[in-house]
């Protein structure tokens, strides 16, 4: 099969970690596992970058990474940490010399349009702005020879959409996967899964409730992502299951 190469742009919740003005162990950290932007994943396959979520740390992250190319995007939710860096992909235009493809559900795409209203007004300044394609998803579909599969996943009471790649699902900010979606999620390589800290959150899995999806759905490695300052990386990762750990920023992960 082919490879895909994973990176995590930044494991953060929607602060990001430090958290302005904190002076806690885990924000004043010198461990740079401790520092943590926003929440987003970049994959790379048949020569093919493909981005989730475009966070407000986007422009960071692609200079750290050295990301020149977004092939497309893949929008979970229209939360702010998980989409305010949408500016960004003007830069990607710029390079590419033609629209950007972004998928996502009906009511995630309409929440983005309304939001940045001005990408998607025809009011003839286009040259600063990006230029966006958006597609609605409501099923699985081919992207690049790969298959993509939605998978729709509450954020309390919200329906938002998850993402299974082959052999990589992708779970941000999660309180409850319902049952029909957990058949999606079998024989899995890698489950990347939002566990926001140690106490429960109405809209987040905490840490025991993350682990207790893990163990039911039985990949073969769990990486624990969307992590708040309530988290030391050294000291959680000491307390998870064996297969279990936390990501940490640039963290790379190849899926074969």
């Amino acid at each position: 099969g082919m490879i895909m190469k994973i990176t995590v742009l930044g494991c953060g919740t929607s602060t990001g970690v430090p958290v302005i003005g904190c002076k806690c162990s885990i924000c004043t950290s010198k461990d740079i596992k401790n520092k943590r932007t926003r929440s987003s994943l970049f994959i790379t396959a048949n020569g093919k970058n493909i981005l989730i979520d475009t966070s407000t740390d986007l422009r960071y992250q692609a200079l750290t990474h050295s990301i020149e190319r977004i092939d497309a995007v893949l929008f979970t939710h229209h939360h702010a940490d998980h989409i305010h860096g949408i500016d960004e992909l003007r830069s990607f235009n710029m390079i590419q010399k033609g629209p950007i493809p972004c998928y996502g559900s009906e009511f995630t795409m309409d929440r983005i349009i309304s939001m940045f209203n001005y990408i998607f007004t025809n009011d003839g300044n286009d040259s600063w702005k990006p230029e966006l394609k958006t597609s609605l998803i409501l099923s699985q579909f081919e992207l690049f020879g790969l298959l993509v599969q939605p998978i729709n996943v509450y954020h309390g009471r919200m329906q938002i959409f998850g993402y299974r790649i082959g052999g990589l699902a992708y779970i941000t900010d999660c309180s409850s996967i319902p049952e029909d979606s957990k058949k999606m999620l079998d024989n899995l390589d890698v489950l990347i899964l939002g566990a926001l800290r140690h106490k429960p959150h109405p809209t987040h899995l905490n840490i025991h409730e993350a682990v207790d999806v893990g163990k039911e759905l039985k990949p073969k490695r769990v990486i624990l992502t969307h992590l708040s300052h309530n988290l030391e990386y050294a000291e959680t990762n000491k307390t998870l299951p064996s297969g279990f750990e936390l990501a940490y920023d640039g963290m790379e992960i190849e899926i074969g």
